[in-house]
């Protein structure tokens, strides 16, 4: 068995400074942002986000620009910024690491800001996908399959931990048992599909149950 961690929204409270970042980049862009406009990124790539942005934009900024101020920005925030961890997310990843089982972290946000990332929490992962490591982000399930592949895990024996859409459709894509704990967006029960409230739901024996019936 392997468990594969998303980060933003899954493991910390990180939307409320992307949402800070969006919005800044927006009024560069001449444009307004809300609500409606951060959850259609939540879980995304930088590029689905700088197609967004650039197709609102009122003024015309090079795409290499704009992706300097949302990398900037949001590295710039989270090192500023004191990240609260979800619920019951530090348990599970410290019971899983001391009991030796295969872990990863898969998101979807550039190295810079998941390293700053787990700066802040203090904490390393022997394997990481981000997005400068594939050529097709979530939704795609590349991210999930070269992370099992780089835990020699097969992928329809790993436990996916996701809290938004876009990251469920790339572990369930993967052939991953997956469990959502949605954040922002709604996301409903499927077959196969676990759907909890929080990470305090969950132990490593739960993990190793769901795994257990594949």
């Amino acid at each position: 068995m392997g468990v594969l961690f998303d980060m933003d929204g899954l493991l910390v409270d990180s939307e409320p400074l992307w949402f800070e970042v969006e919005s800044s980049v927006m009024a560069r862009l001449g444009g307004s942002w809300n609500e409606a406009d951060q959850q259609a990124l939540v879980g995304g790539s930088l590029a689905r986000s700088l197609d967004y942005l650039l197709a609102k934009a009122a003024r015309p900024v090079p795409r290499d620009v704009v992706a300097g101020w949302m990398l900037g920005g949001m590295t710039e925030l989270v090192a500023s910024s004191t990240l609260p961890v979800m619920p019951g997310a530090r348990e599970l990843l410290t019971a899983v690491a001391e009991a030796g089982v295969p872990y990863a972290l898969v998101t979807s946000s550039e190295r810079p800001i998941m390293e700053a990332v787990l700066d802040q929490l203090d904490v390393r992962f022997p394997v990481t996908v981000c997005g400068d490591d594939v050529s097709r982000s979530k939704p795609d399930p590349e991210p999930y399959l070269l992370a099992a592949a780089k835990l020699g895990a097969d992928p329809r024996r790993c436990v996916a931990l996701e809290d938004s859409p876009n990251g469920v459709a790339a572990a369930e894509g993967a052939g991953c048992l997956t469990i959502a704990v949605p954040s922002m967006v709604p996301i409903e029960a499927a077959n196969g599909r676990l759907v909890v409230a929080s990470l305090t739901e969950l132990s490593l024996d739960r993990l190793r149950e769901l795994a257990a019936t594949r």
